[in-house]
């Protein structure tokens, strides 16, 4: 199997624990797994992008552009960003709870989110759009919002495990004081009625 999976957010979303979840998931799996972040120039607040690059050995860590299978945009703006290296026929699950560039908050122009939603729209073959942080809120914590994007993408047979095997790794791999809060948070997004 060689399966491509683009995470785009902003620091502080939880996009690198979402990153090592699905690569823990795949090697629990057998497959081999490459993985590589881009972290922006601030932690909190700058742009970050995981590649998970299921499959091959002689594969790069870097998703080519035009070839992710699947892109998760925890930030709308950040996904639109990134889906040059979706496929022609690559899925999306986007966040759709905006946060705001320093350059638009200076701005006096206000910032539209509906043309960066038909543009994902546009640009992908099926886009699930979710408020994750109302979900991951409904949970016990905004911060479980990495666990709710990932509960909606497996709802959705967009990733290459079942909600079972996620559930057993989120037990492995998450602090174990945040456990419970994340399995709460992953079966709200596999729930969710798009």
């Amino acid at each position: 199997m060689k399966y491509d999976i683009l995470i785009a957010g902003v620091g502080g979303q939880g996009t690198v624990l979402a990153s090592r979840l699905i690569a823990a998931s795949a090697i629990k799996a057998g497959y081999f797994i490459r993985t590589s972040e881009t972290i922006g120039m601030a932690q909190r607040g700058g742009c970050v992008v995981s590649h998970v690059r299921i499959g091959d050995e002689n594969l790069s860590p870097i998703i080519p552009y035009g070839a992710a299978d699947l892109l998760i945009g925890f930030e709308p703006a950040e996904a639109a960003r990134c889906i040059s290296r979706l496929k022609k026929d690559g899925k999306c699950v986007v966040n759709t709870r905006v946060i705001k560039p320093v350059t638009a908050s200076l701005s006096t122009v206000s910032y539209k989110v509906e043309p960066i939603y038909e543009f994902i729209n546009k640009n992908s073959s099926q886009a699930i759009m979710v408020d994750g942080y109302s979900l991951a809120k409904e949970s016990g914590s905004v911060k479980a919002l990495n666990t709710v994007l990932l509960g909606v993408a497996v709802a959705a047979n967009f990733l290459p495990f079942s909600k079972n095997d996620m559930e057993s790794i989120i037990s492995e791999n998450v602090s174990p004081k945040y456990v419970e809060l994340n399995k709460k948070a992953f079966n709200t997004g596999v729930t969710y009625n798009r």
